[in-house]
């Protein structure tokens, strides 16, 4: 038995995949449960719009964290604000002692729910103050009291927009299907060949009168047919049975789902030219994928995160899929609102891409390049 348990510990010595994996996974779920894991939302990012937009920011409770005002803004604007990502919550002030008016993002579900609690502790606070009746004052508080009582948006009328009920299946369907692009394109294509390489097929391939870019294409293909066709199902059955909205166009979520895709496959191909076998792959298929899925804001708000954790998000493409899936599907939001997000994707495309595709035409070229004359 004592000469079992060395020849384990000298295999897993000669594995340095299996050893990454068995260290780093329990740390990186501890760094996210313990930090970035967080439902607790300390700052909900805020726009104030109306006459009164300075004195009402000065104002507001310390949980809106204000990101932008605008003195000539109504309610339409806040509405497009919200659409086009740019804040979760949108303040209207009134031009006379009408009461303000608060806009909330339900797709921002944890904001969202935030920003509603914070709103309802202001009203009890302004409707329990002495004198007040039980009914809610409109007058507007001095700042220093409005950071402690909630001030003028103790009286606000609340609109949940784009998610009124803050159903968890409208922000989860969106996300589902950056989940299964990621499945498709990083798993089953890493698999597939290095399956291939380890049944011998690829030698086959290399020496038969095909460029690496013919074999590359059609290797990919299927999966990148697979992965669309998985994404529509999901989409369609998401409205069908969930009654999720797709307000969007169908143009933008179609580029910004393309884009992403193919930083999937490229990254699967990636993996499959530096695996030997189909363990391997998987080991580094999981320790590329579970960061997309803690990290890329699909369960908890990058903004939630400290700043030690949330670089990361915003070096993985599911995060700004995310951006773009649930920006055309459940906001509406117009393509020129996800330009930096649709940017991103086609920057990780390019490199991610090319990346993959010299990777692996190396590996084709020493199979395949003692048998060049093809005009034999």
């Amino acid at each position: 038995m004592r000469a079992i348990i060395v020849k384990e510990f000298r295999q897993l010595r000669r594995d340095p995949r299996t050893l990454a994996m068995l260290f780093l996974l329990p740390f990186l779920f501890l760094v996210v449960f313990g930090y970035a894991a967080s439902f607790d939302i300390k700052q909900v990012p805020t726009a104030v719009l109306g006459p009164e937009a300075g004195l009402v920011a000065a104002a507001l409770p310390r949980q809106f964290h204000v990101v932008s005002t605008d003195a000539g803004g109504d309610a339409g604007v806040a509405r497009d604000v919200l659409r086009r990502g740019e804040a979760v919550v949108a303040i209207v002030t009134p031009a006379t002692g009408e009461a303000p008016r608060a806009f909330i993002d339900g797709t921002e579900l944890f904001a969202a729910q935030a920003a509603l609690r914070s709103l309802a502790e202001a009203r009890a606070v302004g409707t329990g103050a002495p004198g007040a009746g039980g009914a809610s004052s409109p007058a507007p508080a001095p700042a220093s009291a409005g950071t402690s009582t909630g001030g003028p948006v103790a009286s606000a009328r609340v609109d949940v927009l784009f998610n009124p009920e803050l159903r968890t299946a409208v922000i989860m369907i969106p996300g589902l299907c950056g989940i299964i692009l990621v499945f498709v394109g990083t798993v089953a294509t890493a698999l597939g060949v290095v399956r291939e390489r380890q049944s011998g097929t690829m030698e086959q391939l290399a020496v038969m009168p095909f460029r690496p870019r013919d074999v590359f294409f059609g290797k990919i293909a299927p999966y990148l047919i697979i992965a669309a066709a998985d994404m529509i199902i999901v989409v369609v059955a998401g409205m069908l049975l969930f009654d999720v909205p797709f307000r969007g166009s169908v143009a933008t979520f179609a580029l910004g789902a393309a884009l992403f895709l193919f930083v999937t496959l490229g990254i699967g191909v990636l993996i499959s030219t530096v695996s030997q076998t189909q363990g391997q792959a998987i080991q580094l298929a999981m320790m590329t994928m579970l960061p997309q899925f803690l990290l890329s804001g699909l369960f908890f708000p990058l903004y939630s995160m400290p700043w030690g954790v949330r670089w990361i998000g915003y070096l993985l493409p599911l995060t700004y899929f995310i951006k773009v899936a649930r920006g055309t599907m459940v906001r509406g939001a117009p393509i020129g609102a996800l330009w930096l997000p649709l940017l991103v994707l086609a920057v990780m495309a390019a490199v991610v891409f090319t990346a993959s595709t010299l990777r692996f035409r190396r590996d084709l070229a020493p199979a395949g390049g003692a048998h060049e004359p093809e005009d034999s």
